[in-house]
């Protein structure tokens, strides 16, 4: 590796210092490359002539996993033991006396390039305010007490995207910061600050990306390090400090190649994701799923009579089989409520997928009501349900459809235990508040 010259001399590393230095190189590497069990399905599961800002999101999201699944520390202590190896192999080998100076500074670059990325890619889908969106009419019509800790957090986030839009600005401002080596250290305190409160938040409320939360403030801390003594002897004990004079010359055409591979990443990172997500945020969110429901039919349902085998079932507050009410979405989703016991899906961690069938976010962490996802036979007038929760994966209806006038939707079929099933639905003229906003009167 060539040696960067500077206008600072060489400093002079111990044999322990070189030791330490070797297994935190080893280990950041690892950790910032995509050694993913993910990495083929992600990167070549795509169309690259076609792709969307899911599939750039997918490509921040690899970091080093070496068991399927959710993240796990366990993935870190695989990476510590490989360092450890690594370190004990780089000691004994030709090439363990390097210019540690010059491997100091490319991994600095290595790992801010990687933090730069990582987070821009959480950034965008808040900024455009995808992660968190605005709750379903099942959600609004969902008991409080029915909702996980974690889900009760997004949802209260959804409510306010404005918020959540300033939370991705912050988030994108770091990661430009990141970029540029004189303010790299600026955005990784912003992200020590951001992202830690992001860990905060996964802790207290049950979330799933904590152990991502701490990989990304693994590599704010080492970058921040650089600077860190300087500040502190600047801002805590207010004394004279000398900044950081550190300046890279580079050979012509090395230069020019930085530069290129700079914009590159740059482009693609985030003029191109910022473009795609934009785009994503008007025509394909990614918690809700994109096929159309019934034509007309979104909103909340009452169930006015309700019929197993042709037995009446009178409205119950407590009967675990007649339906209570059922909302039709704009998509293809129905949701029911009833006091039959829902098991809760709950994947608390960031997931985004192009499918509607993995597009689960309407009812993750929820209890209270069964979703389906439908598709419709207009020639047979006939909506064929399957339950999206994936401890029910087996439960499908068939139910024939109609509509006598734009209020009232009249279901008939056969319900998940082949009995016959007749419900008669009437749409519910309600308003919520949340929506209508602070200066509009609400009529009760």
């Amino acid at each position: 590796m060539s040696k960067i010259l500077t206008n600072q001399p060489s400093s002079e590393w111990s044999e322990k210092e070189k030791i330490i230095f070797r297994f935190f190189f080893l280990f950041f590497i690892i950790q910032a490359l995509p050694l993913s069990t993910d990495f083929f399905s992600v990167v070549f599961g795509f169309n690259w002539l076609h792709f969307s800002y899911i599939d750039i999101f997918n490509i921040t999201r690899l970091s080093a996993k070496f068991i399927p699944g959710q993240d796990s520390f366990i993935n870190w202590i695989i990476v510590a033991v490989l360092a450890a190896i690594g370190t004990a192999v780089w000691g004994n080998s030709k090439y363990k006396e390097q210019n540690y100076d010059t491997l100091y500074y490319w991994l600095r670059v290595i790992v801010r390039y990687r933090l730069a990325i990582g987070i821009i890619g959480y950034g965008f889908i808040k900024f455009f305010p995808l992660q968190a969106p605005f709750p379903s009419i099942s959600n609004l019509n969902t008991n409080y007490g029915d909702f996980t800790d974690w889900k009760i957090f997004s949802l209260s986030l959804g409510v306010v995207p404005n918020y959540e839009a300033f939370l991705g600005a912050i988030e994108l401002l770091a990661g430009v910061l990141l970029f540029f080596r004189r303010t790299a250290t600026i955005g990784a305190l912003i992200i020590l600050v951001f992202t830690g409160n992001v860990f905060i938040s996964n802790l207290a409320y049950g979330g799933g990306e904590y152990v991502y939360s701490i990989y990304l403030l693994g590599f704010a801390m080492f970058i921040l390090s650089f600077d860190a003594v300087r500040i502190y002897n600047l801002i805590s004990l207010e004394k004279p400090t000398e900044p950081n004079k550190l300046k890279p010359h580079w050979a012509s055409q090395q230069n020019t190649t930085r530069l290129i591979v700079k914009t590159l990443i740059i482009l693609f990172f985030f003029v191109i994701y910022g473009f795609k997500t934009y785009s994503g945020f008007h025509h394909n969110p990614y918690q809700f799923p994109r096929t159309s429901g019934l034509a007309g039919a979104s909103g909340i349902y009452n169930v006015s009579e309700f019929r197993i085998n042709n037995k009446n079932l009178p409205y119950s507050a407590t009967d675990p089989v007649r339906w209570k009410d059922v909302v039709f979405e704009k998509w293809a989703t129905i949701s029911v409520r009833s006091n039959r016991p829902v098991l809760i899906d709950s994947t608390n961690y960031e997931q985004l997928s192009d499918s509607d069938q993995n597009r689960n976010y309407e009812l993750d962490g929820s209890a209270g009501r069964h979703y389906y996802s439908y598709t419709i036979d207009k020639q047979i007038h006939t909506l064929f349900l399957q339950n999206k929760n994936s401890h029910y994966k087996g439960e499908k209806l068939e139910l024939k459809y109609s509509r006598p006038d734009s209020s009232t939707i009249i279901l008939s079929g056969l319900d998940q235990q082949r009995d016959s099933i007749y419900v008669v639905l009437n749409k519910i003229d309600k308003k919520y508040p949340i929506t209508l906003g602070r200066r509009k009167v609400l009529k009760l």
